[in-house]
């Protein structure tokens, strides 16, 4: 569980960035943060897990005040994949990279293989576990920085636009994973996006973030009913719910869409 308490954040002589937030994750939930950019998310998401902290309120995990703590002393309950995935790269190949947690907790060699394996297979990399991590693509570093994470077997996992440059089957596949792994496992998923599809069709709750403050937070259906502007926060409503909106449906692909709608007619 995380939990933010009247939390605020400014930059170095800059503007604040996160103003009095007061927000709570419990275990097991599938959260979408979303926001235009500067809005905040990327900023909170770093107070969540002590990457920085906050310049007032408190930042809880697991009930335990996180103010003296840094990344390290959260690693195994709080995994966090960065935005840019060479961020995360020190290893010289792909499977000492997804390693290099495991070893650091001082996991049997046999433990550490198998929680390897996993998550190479788990992100489709199995069959570069012998590369140079920084010859992947740029899409293949983003998944490497999952399976990073998921190999140090967290409770709570922070994605950060990891959807980015991957191309609809590797975005599916993904996405799929950490659907199953939350329902599955309980493992709590906060994924930060633009993606607004994504948050519609996989998170079970929605927290928007506007110039530092949260504006929103619910439902995905409550966010893309068609009833609010979204524009107002720097955000786009996902073309199929818009087209669903239009004639009062709820569709969360075509084929749905298409079903709804002929049911609709048929009722006419």
């Amino acid at each position: 569980m995380i939990e933010t308490r009247e939390v605020n954040f400014a930059y170095r002589r800059g503007e604040p960035v996160i103003n009095d937030i007061d927000c709570k994750i419990e275990d097991g939930e599938f959260v979408a943060l979303l926001g235009h950019n500067g809005s905040g998310k990327t900023t909170l998401s770093r107070l969540f897990m002590a990457l920085m902290h906050p310049r007032s309120g408190e930042v809880y995990v697991d009930g335990e005040n996180i103010a003296k703590k840094e990344p390290a002393d959260l690693a195994d309950r709080v995994g966090y994949v960065f935005q840019n995935p060479d961020l995360q790269i020190l290893a010289d190949t792909v499977w000492d990279e997804v390693a290099y947690g495991p070893r650091n907790k001082k996991l049997s060699e046999e433990k550490v293989r198998e929680q390897v394996e996993e998550a190479l297979a788990a992100t489709g990399l199995t069959d570069f576990a012998d590369v140079y991590p920084r010859t992947l693509s740029f899409g293949q570093k983003r998944r490497l920085g999952v399976a990073a994470a998921l190999a140090l077997k967290p409770r709570i996992l922070i994605l950060d636009e990891i959807t980015n440059g991957q191309d609809s089957l590797e975005k599916e596949q993904m996405m799929n994973y950490l659907r199953a792994i939350n329902e599955e496992q309980g493992i709590t998923i906060v994924l930060i996006t633009h993606d607004m599809n994504i948050a519609r069709l996989y998170a079970r709750r929605v927290i928007v973030l506007h110039n530092g403050n949260l504006v929103f937070d619910d439902v995905p259906e409550e966010l893309f009913n068609g009833t609010k502007d979204l524009t107002e926060w720097g955000l786009q409503q996902p073309t199929m719910a818009a087209l669903a909106a239009t004639f009062e449906l709820t569709a969360v692909n075509a084929a749905d869409f298409c079903a709804q709608l002929t049911l609709k007619a048929g009722e006419k």
